[in-house]
């Protein structure tokens, strides 16, 4: 597959924010017809997410959650209590698997009787990694960041953040209700349509109302920021940026450009295709500078320049190190690059 010229990053002037107001955290924001914005504070880098609450009958509808913390429970509570009315929760919907995402998912469940809905692949995965708590890391995960470049220092940081995931979830229901590709949802007055993407998860779903003209988009399209796309011990040979790439394509199809987008962190915005193409030549364009890098061999970790504008410090090496793969295996996957593992197990990446 031809890779897109190094060039400037096309439709991000094309972007309109058009709320000025952000929530505060435990108070909920109109921003449609039954619609309501959150915003809940996030103890990561990215600090914050955005959760939104629909009008459901005589109830309410929860899409996402935050991850599991004292201080989003309270600011919970405080909504609960007050702009919710103290109304129950009739269902629980989660755009995918991560902790910001699904953390608090099991607590509301069990605190309103709701339902959770969640594409298959993305509740069987959490269920996995929530398992993990407490275990040793595995050889597969050690072998994969070492052929990556990692030092013995920086595997054994690996080894002591293993198995954390679990902590940041509350337990989830041992069952739930399956979301897929195309289903419609009624929730109170209206329909919402299932638009499911891949490449930052398995099985991403957003929610599309064509009434309202708005798109739940979780992490699959985010205004400001690209969300990460990795490669994971568990998979270490997948190709979760072609994935991504064909899902941007796919949502272009499915849902038309002047919605109303709701992500999962930033601010809503319209100008869905102009994001999209722009997230896509953005990745095309590293690949394009990922090629040239690669002239002479180089390690997974060695690449981290052409790939990301900060310097990559110890606390996102993990994420920096999976995408860096990813971009890796694509070209991989195209054929535009081989690779050769060394003596040491250290993968070498060059220019076909």
């Amino acid at each position: 597959m031809e890779l897109l010229k190094e060039g400037k990053e096309k439709g991000a002037h094309n972007i309109i924010y058009p709320f000025s107001e952000i929530p505060e955290p435990g108070r909920m924001l109109k921003v449609a017809d039954g619609v309501y914005w959150l915003r809940m504070p996030l103890p990561f880098a990215l600090n914050h997410i955005n959760l939104w609450v629909l009008e459901d009958g005589d109830g309410w509808t929860v899409v996402d959650t935050g991850v599991a913390s004292a201080e989003i429970k309270s600011n919970w509570r405080k909504c609960f209590n007050g702009d919710m009315e103290s109304k129950r929760v009739e269902k629980v919907i989660v755009t995918h698997l991560h902790p910001d995402h699904v953390g608090l998912a099991g607590w509301i469940s069990r605190k309103f009787s709701a339902p959770l809905y969640m594409s298959r692949s993305e509740y069987l995965m959490c269920r996995v990694l929530v398992a993990d708590t407490g275990r040793e890391a595995p050889k597969e995960g050690r072998d994969l960041y070492k052929g990556a470049g990692f030092n013995e220092d920086q595997l054994d940081s690996y080894a002591e953040r293993f198995g954390g995931f679990g902590r940041a979830v509350s337990k989830l229901p041992d069952n739930y209700r399956r979301i897929r590709d195309k289903e419609i949802i009624i929730i109170g007055n209206y329909e919402w349509e299932i638009v499911v993407g891949s490449g930052h998860c398995p099985e991403h779903a957003c929610l599309y109302n064509k009434d309202l003209n708005i798109l739940i988009s979780g992490d699959q399209v985010l205004p400001k920021i690209s969300s990460n796309v990795s490669v994971f011990p568990t998979e270490p040979l997948s190709n979760p940026l072609e994935d991504w790439i064909e899902s941007c394509r796919y949502i272009k199809t499915r849902v038309p450009n002047n919605v109303l987008v709701l992500p999962a962190h930033n601010e809503p915005f319209r100008g869905l295709h102009e994001r999209l193409d722009s997230l896509i030549e953005g990745h095309e364009r590293n690949l394009y500078r990922l090629l040239d890098l690669c002239k002479e061999p180089k390690r997974a970790i060695d690449v981290f320049s052409v790939l990301f504008k900060r310097k990559i410090s110890d606390d996102v090496l993990l994420m920096a190190t999976g995408e860096s793969i990813a971009h890796l295996n694509c070209l991989l996957m195209r054929k535009l690059i081989v690779a050769e593992k060394d003596v040491n197990g250290v993968i070498l990446y060059k220019k076909a």
